[in-house]
């Protein structure tokens, strides 16, 4: 039987936490954390294979000399995909095993790098196309029964694919975590955001500034997109512009649970403007024409 989870409206994504030049401290990161749960964010969403294996390590450092603040916390994590590197010494080319050993290996090694008992959502990050779902059903399965997990679910599943684990499961997966933006509408149009609405789930989108298109000077789309919410914000007091794409996202009925992609304090405040805007109908199709860059049929 299914338990839900809802990770909320808005959920702080850790993905580009040490990427760059300059990357967050343990300092850092709690204070991004203090910032997210001033906004009313309370969920953490990171996954194994971030900052080349090394993110959850980091967030587990941070939150070790502030376990208050990790108590006030929830844990999204994600498991599956290999990569040539010193962690994954084994993988000669990027690939997926989402084998029931390996999930269950990923888990705990998850647990003990973010110092947790357990975390609340577990995660398949991508489908592995070699390992039958049955194995794939039973490592979840394991994790669940060990309380290694309070929740499982998915990653970048097809419907069908989901279908399938989820039957197999007894219902219990709990969420799809999938690309989302005004620029890649696939799970509208291909039935993912209409199957987690018949199965009484909330999605999570990813990447909802596709990468940044939204601010790329050079992407036609990116420019449309953005001088048509340029044009809205005084309409909707001032919100900014990413506020109202993540309004836009969550409009739609599933109420897709938006992953924020930022590492800056003042992004995560704008952002939950989003919470508090109501698009009105003929604004959401026109954020739709623009980023098409035509009307609907």
């Amino acid at each position: 039987m299914r338990t839900p989870f809802n990770p909320g409206p808005l959920v702080l994504g850790t993905w580009r936490f040490l990427d760059g030049p300059s990357p967050l401290s343990s300092a850092d990161i709690r204070s991004l954390f203090e910032v997210s749960l001033a906004s009313g964010i309370d969920c953490i969403d990171t996954a194994e294979i971030y900052g080349e294996y090394t993110v959850e390590a980091a967030i587990g450092k941070s939150l070790s000399e502030s376990l208050e603040l990790k108590e006030k916390l929830r844990f999204v994590t994600k498991a599956g995909i290999d990569i040539p590197s010193s962690e994954k010494s084994h993988a000669e080319v990027c690939h997926y095993n989402a084998t029931a050993e390996n999930l269950q290996a990923c888990c705990e090694k998850s647990l003990r790098l973010l110092q947790l008992d357990a975390v609340d959502l577990f995660l398949v990050h991508r489908p592995d196309w070699l390992t039958p779902p049955e194995e794939t059903a039973r490592g979840l399965s394991e994790i669940l029964d060990r309380g290694l997990a309070k929740h499982v679910g998915v990653s970048n599943y097809t419907i069908h694919q989901y279908e399938t684990l989820d039957r197999l499961m007894d219902g219990r997966l709990t969420t799809n975590q999938v690309e989302f933006s005004p620029f890649h509408m696939d799970p509208i149009y291909g039935g993912t955001f209409d199957q987690c609405q018949q199965k009484g789930i909330r999605p999570m989108a990813w990447s909802p500034l596709a990468g940044g298109a939204l601010f790329d000077a050079e992407d036609e789309a990116g420019k449309r997109v953005r001088a048509c919410l340029e044009g809205m914000r005084e309409f909707y007091d001032g919100a900014s512009v990413d506020a109202l794409v993540y309004a836009w996202i969550q409009a739609t009925p599933s109420s897709p649970s938006v992953i924020l992609g930022t590492s800056k304090a003042e992004r995560i405040e704008s952002a939950a403007q989003a919470t508090q805007i109501s698009l009105e109908r003929q604004d959401w199709y026109r954020i739709w024409e623009a980023a098409q860059g035509t009307s609907v049929p």
